[in-house]
């Protein structure tokens, strides 16, 4: 699938979680009902995948957790902050970098309106 329209996919289920809950939750209730949005569209995703370190050709357990990858093409980075600071931003590049994954999003559920919460990636 081209990731331009499966990351716009995304972003559509995230509108309609966002629509219809608002600011202001915890991001583990986004997380779930985007988890229900997405199935609801069909797209093959995980919820909270572990990601190893690879430290000198070792596989590390490192307690890193991705919230959403979807179809093994698009990381999804939920937040619920008051603002977006660099290190989230860092913090969804290394898990990009970590898992080969090339596009990522970072959804910032704390907003008004979802369009300024989404911020994309490419590596």
């Amino acid at each position: 699938m081209e990731f331009d329209k499966l990351s716009g996919q995304v972003i559509g289920c995230a509108i309609e979680v966002h629509k219809n809950l608002g600011p202001g939750l915890l991001e583990s209730a986004y997380e779930r009902c985007l988890s229900y949005e997405l199935t609801a569209e069909g797209l093959r995703h995980e919820v909270q995948k572990e990601l190893p370190i690879d430290y000198k050709g070792l596989k590390l357990d490192s307690g890193y957790r991705i919230d959403v990858i979807v179809e093994n093409g698009v990381i999804v980075e939920l937040k619920s902050v008051e603002k977006v600071l660099p290190i989230h931003e860092a913090q969804i590049l290394t898990y990009m970098k970590l898992s080969g994954i090339k596009v990522g999003l970072l959804i910032n559920f704390n907003v008004i309106k979802l369009k300024e919460g989404i911020k994309r990636f490419v590596l």
